[in-house]
């Protein structure tokens, strides 16, 4: 198996272990690369940003809600905030990837900004997939600035900025209109947000919704692709995440987000982002090391 040496602390990572890349003057964008990702299973998972990744080599499987593609290099993949989807290996085919993260708040106002959108909140864009040379080289080509830890923020900013907005004028006629999400099951999506900590019985979620128990479920699952405890796991995932961000350590952020122990966290947001806790800190936290001399 192929070896990398990680120059900033010296230990030896294999090459299915993901970078993070993360620069704290750009809060509203982050960055993983998986170079090997044969061993890299997800489960099916939402993130609370809009998802842009590029297949740099090889295929896999991509599920988007209720769609499967299989995606090649030279493919762009394209994930809404909090719509479930996985990308898994095809018969243990070697495969890489980049997987640009960008806060939904900070791209609503960018496609405002651009006459795109008359409101600056979040639009899904129904599109899975682009296969245009143009669009994946101008990826490869920003994501190559964001890790030269001898560019300019100034650069880095420009980057992101310029490639997103011209992406975003490409997709404009794409905008899909609002979900016709039941209020019953809106009501108990944001329950479930605001109580994530907590072990919410199914009679509670029934009372609120007033939806009987099989109901619920089935009805849950086709409005947001998990069922209401799924969907509560991932949101703690989602918040045990964010803490390690900012630097909380892997026990706080495992009790504070309603696990019983640090196993238990480990065990679910490596089931769920195919990576430990310990990885996904220590990644950024190199990178950031990275980016901290930067002008």
């Amino acid at each position: 198996m192929t070896l990398i040496l990680d120059q900033t602390n010296k230990q030896t990572t294999t090459a299915s272990t993901p970078m993070f890349w993360r620069d704290t003057r750009m809060p509203h964008v982050e960055l993983r690369r998986v170079q090997d990702g044969r061993k890299l299973h997800y489960a099916p998972h939402s993130h609370t940003q809009w998802s842009l990744g590029a297949i740099t080599k090889g295929q896999s499987t991509f599920i988007y809600r209720d769609d499967q593609y299989q995606v090649s290099e030279g493919t762009l993949v394209i994930m809404n905030p909090n719509w479930v989807h996985a990308c898994n290996p095809i018969d243990n085919q070697h495969w890489s990837y980049l997987m640009l993260y960008i806060d939904a708040d900070w791209l609503s106002n960018l496609r405002y900004e651009l006459g795109l959108v008359k409101v600056a909140s979040w639009q899904d864009i129904p599109v899975a997939t682009l296969s245009t040379t143009k669009w994946y080289s101008g990826y490869c080509q920003m994501v190559e600035c964001l890790l030269d830890t001898d560019r300019a923020l100034l650069d880095k900013q420009a980057a992101v900025t310029e490639y997103l907005s011209e992406l975003m004028v490409e997709l404009s006629g794409q905008v899909s209109p609002t979900s016709n999400i039941p209020t019953a099951m809106l009501v108990l999506a944001d329950y479930l947000k605001e109580n994530a900590s907590e072990d919410v019985p199914l009679e509670t979620m029934c009372e609120l919704s007033g939806y009987s128990s099989g109901h619920l479920i089935r009805s849950f699952k086709q409005y947001f692709g998990l069922t209401p405890h799924a969907y509560l796991v991932n949101h703690r995932i989602q918040c045990g995440q964010q803490d390690l961000k900012n630097g909380n350590p892997i026990a706080e952020a495992a009790v504070d987000n309603g696990f019983a122990d640090q196993p238990h966290f480990q065990r679910t947001f490596k089931k769920l982002l195919a990576v430990t806790p310990k990885q996904y800190r220590q990644s950024l936290l190199n990178n950031q090391k990275d980016t901290a001399s930067e002008q």
